[in-house]
C-alpha cells in the first residue's frame, strides 16, 4: 500500500490493515484550499501533522469544513522535499495506548507544503497570493518557543532577527519577519482581519507572537520600509488579532517499532528521516490518545467551528489559567523535572523513569504536593483530574517510547515559567521555603550538566541555546569533590531571567547548592540524594 492519493484508491488493502481512511476526498480538500485559504499553519512537524491536522480531519470527516489547511516551513525544507511531496501530503496518525494497542487513520487535511524562504520566488509568490486572499480566516503556529525571541540576554538582536530587521519585508527570512512581511501583503491587498495563533506550548504565547510581529513592523516603519499605518493595522486587534492557547499532547519523535508495525501491515516507505537540521520525521506521526487544546475565541474574519473537533472555545482569562494550570504545575515542570534525574540513572525512556520510586515519588511531590495548591481551576479541565490522567495514564504508558533526552531539550528556556511560576505563587503565600520538589528538580539540572551519570559513565546532553555558557560555568566541577563547585551556582540562581525569580529571595537558593554539592558527592549520590529528601514526603 502506498501512502498516496493513488493509493488510497486501493481501499480494502487498507480496511484489511485496520487502516481507517479519509470520507472525503483529500485531492478535491486540497484544490478548494489551494483556490480559497481559509487556514494556513507555519511549523509543519510531528504536533502539527498528528494533532491539528487531526483535528482538521474530523471536521473534514464529519462535513463541517470542506478544505485543507495550508502547510508552511521556514526552517527545516527538508520536510517539504521528503515527508509531504512523496505522500501527496498525507500523514498516517498512529495513537499509542497504554494497554498497547494502536488506533491507525489516514488524514487528508494537509493541502500543501510551501517553504517560506526569500530565496525561492515561485514559493514567495504563493505565500503572497495565501495571505493576500480575503477567505484566509486564521493562520496557525508550532514553531517553538525559541522563534519568538528577537533579542538576547543582553537586549541585542539574535542574528536572525538582525538580519529581517536590516533587509526589511522583501528578504525576510526568520519566521517572524517572515509572518510580518506576508502580513504586510495583506495589508497592502486591503487588509482583510486576520487571526494569527499560536499553538507553541509557550506561557502567554499570543502575547508573545504579538510583541514579536510588532516589534518588526514598527522597526521596519523606523527604517522606512513600510509606512506608518502598516503596526497600527497590526495593533488593532479587530483587524489583526492574536489569540492565546493552551496545547497538550504528547508526541514523541517517529519510533521504529511503528515503522515496523506499519511495514508488516503492508504500508510501503514508512523508514523515518533525519534532516540535516536533525528533524526527526516519518510519513507517520506516533503520539497519544489523549489532547487538549483551548483557544481564546478571537476570530475578526470568523474561523473554522473547532469546537466540534473538540477545541475549548472560550476568553483568555480560561484560557491563561488553563495554560498556567498545564504548563506551571500539572505537566510541564514534572517532565522537566524528572527527565533530568533520568538521564542520569540511565532510563533511556521516560515512562521507564516513571516506575522509578525515587522518581514517581518526585514527580508526586512536584504536582500534587507544590503544584496544585497554587493553582487556579480554569473551569473547563479539572487540575486534579488532569493530574491525575498525566501520571497515572500519560507519563506511564510503555508504547509511547518517549525518551528523557527529547524532553530534556531546551530546558534552561523553559524554567522560568515551569519553575519559577510555582516559586513565586508560594512566595506569595509566604511558604517558598518550604519547598523540596522544585529545589530539587533544579538541583538535579545542575548536575545533569556535569554531562556524567550516576554511575560515573559519560553521557550525551541534549540540545540547549545556553548549553556552551552553562557547560563553561560547570567548567572544572569534579564528581566525587563537591568542594569543587565552590560558588559557581550563585549566578544562575539569582537570574530572574532564567529562573523568573532570584531563587535566595525565594529562601530556596542556599537549600539547591547543598542539594547540588550532595548530588556531586561520588557515583551513587543521585539515588542516595533522592531517597534522602523524599523519604519523609
Amino acid at each position: 500500500m502506498k501512502l498516496t492519493y493513488e493509493g488510497l484508491r486501493e481501499t480494502e488493502k487498507w480496511r484489511q490493515a485496520g487502516i481507517a481512511l479519509p470520507s472525503y476526498d483529500p485531492a478535491a480538500a486540497a484544490k478548494r484550499a489551494k483556490d480559497a485559504p481559509v487556514w494556513a499553519h507555519f511549523g509543519v512537524g510531528n504536533i502539527f501533522r498528528v494533532f491539528i491536522g487531526g483535528l482538521a480531519d474530523r471536521l473534514l470527516n464529519e462535513g463541517a469544513m470542506d478544505r485543507g489547511i495550508v502547510c508552511v516551513e521556514a526552517y527545516d525544507f527538508e520536510i517539504a522535499d521528503k515527508i509531504y511531496a512523496p505522500f501527496d501530503n498525507l500523514v498516517l496518525s498512529v495513537t499509542l495506548r497504554g494497554d498497547g494497542t494502536t488506533e491507525k487513520r489516514v488524514l487528508g487535511s494537509l493541502s500543501e507544503a510551501v517553504k517560506a524562504t526569500p530565496d525561492d520566488p515561485a514559493a514567495m509568490a504563493r505565500l503572497q497570493a495565501i495571505f493576500s486572499a480575503p477567505s484566509l480566516q486564521m493562520v496557525s503556529f508550532t514553531v517553538t518557543e525559541k522563534a519568538y525571541a528577537l533579542r538576547d540576554a543582553s537586549g541585542a538582536y539574535l542574528p536572525r532577527a538582525a538580519r529581517d530587521m536590516e533587509k526589511g519585508p522583501a528578504a525576510a527570512a526568520g519566521a517572524i519577519g517572515m509572518v510580518t512581511a506576508l502580513l504586510y501583503e495583506r495589508f497592502r491587498s486591503g487588509g482583510t482581519p486576520l487571526a494569527l495563533v499560536s499553538m507553541d506550548n509557550v506561557s502567554r504565547n499570543g502575547e508573545k507572537l504579538r510583541a514579536a510581529v510588532l516589534e518588526t513592523a514598527e522597526e521596519w516603519r523606523r527604517r522606512g520600509f513600510v509606512p506608518d499605518g502598516f503596526a497600527e493595522w497590526i495593533g488593532n486587534e479587530g483587524k489583526v488579532s492574536f489569540p492565546w492557547t493552551m496545547i497538550d499532547k504528547i508526541t514523541p519523535r517517529p519510533g521504529p517499532a511503528v515503522a515496523e508495525l506499519l511495514t508488516d501491515l503492508g504500508v510501503e516507505d514508512m523508514t523515518p528521516v533525519i534532516t540535516e537540521k536533525q528533524t526527526y520525521i516519518a510519513p507517520y506521526g506516533n503520539a497519544e490518545g489523549p489532547q487538549y487544546l483551548v483557544i481564546e475565541d478571537r476570530f475578526p474574519n470568523g474561523r473554522p467551528p473547532l469546537e466540534r473537533a473538540g477545541v475549548y472555545m472560550t476568553d483568555r482569562a480560561t484560557v491563561n489559567k488553563a495554560e498556567r494550570m498545564k504548563v506551571t504545575a500539572c505537566l510541564n515542570p514534572i517532565h522537566t523535572g524528572l527527565c533530568t534525574y533520568a538521564c542520569l540513572l540511565g532510563y533511556e525512556l521516560f515512562a521507564d523513569a516513571m516506575g522509578d520510586p525515587e522518581l514517581s515519588r518526585l514527580a508526586r511531590v512536584i504536582g500534587y504536593g507544590e503544584g496544585l495548591p497554587v493553582v487556579d481551576d480554569p473551569g473547563v479541565l479539572s487540575p486534579e483530574a488532569f493530574l491525575d490522567e498525566v501520571l497515572n495514564e500519560r507519563f506511564p504508558n510503555p508504547y509511547l517510547g518517549d525518551t528523557s533526552a527529547r524532553i530534556a531539550v531546551d530546558i534552561s528556556q523553559m524554567t522560568a515559567i515551569r519553575f519559577g511560576e510555582t516559586i513565586k505563587a508560594h512566595m506569595a503565600r509566604g511558604d517558598s521555603a518550604g519547598l523540596t520538589g522544585i529545589p530539587l528538580a533544579i538541583a538535579g539540572w545542575f548536575r545533569y550538566l556535569l554531562a556524567v551519570d550516576d554511575r560515573g559513565e559519560p553521557f550525551a546532553l541534549s540540545p540547549d541555546p545556553m548549553l556552551p555558557e552553562l557547560r563553561e560555568i560547570f567548567k572544572g566541577v569534579i564528581l566525587g569533590r563537591p568542594e569543587t563547585l565552590g560558588d559557581r551556582l550563585r549566578g544562575l540562581l539569582t537570574n530572574e531571567t532564567l529562573f523568573g525569580v532570584d531563587l535566595y529571595d525565594a529562601g530556596i537558593g542556599e537549600k539547591i547548592e547543598a542539594m547540588t554539592r550532595e548530588l556531586l558527592a561520588g557515583p551513587g549520590a543521585v539515588r542516595a540524594t533522592l531517597k534522602r529528601h523524599l523519604v519523609s514526603l
